[in-house]
């Protein structure tokens, strides 16, 4: 089969494009396994070398509103007054320990992205 690691940008480049010519490969050919291995090969590589932060808890919240067509009003339940609200998306306050449990179990953001510290822009 002779597939090797990805080890540098070049290589990561060559096996993406090769990924993409067996995208179509049927199932259970020697071509699909190719694909699964070399799939398996760059989300390491990736992994590695492109990590991709957990959003900041703030911008979690604007998406998951966004997602679910939710106004400021809508969070005062999982937050507070409206002025909480305001002072959260706009950076101004930390989230508490039962607004993360509340945004976690209501709305299903991650409580893990929840407790990070909000970046202040």
């Amino acid at each position: 089969m002779n597939i090797k690691p990805i080890k540098t940008e070049a290589d990561h480049e060559a096996a993406l494009a090769e990924i993409d010519s067996l995208w179509q490969a049927p199932s259970g050919s020697p071509e699909s396994d190719r694909l699964e291995i070399l799939a398996t090969l760059v989300e390491a590589y990736e992994e590695k070398n492109h990590p991709i932060e957990p959003p900041d808890p703030v911008d979690a919240i604007i998406f998951r509103m966004d997602q679910l067509g939710m106004s400021r009003r809508d969070l005062e339940a999982y937050i507070g007054p409206k002025g909480r609200v305001s002072e959260i998306l706009n950076r101004a306050r930390s989230l508490t320990l039962p607004m993360i449990r509340r945004l976690h179990e209501g709305l299903g953001i991650p409580a893990d992205v929840l407790i990070r510290e909000s970046c202040a822009f």
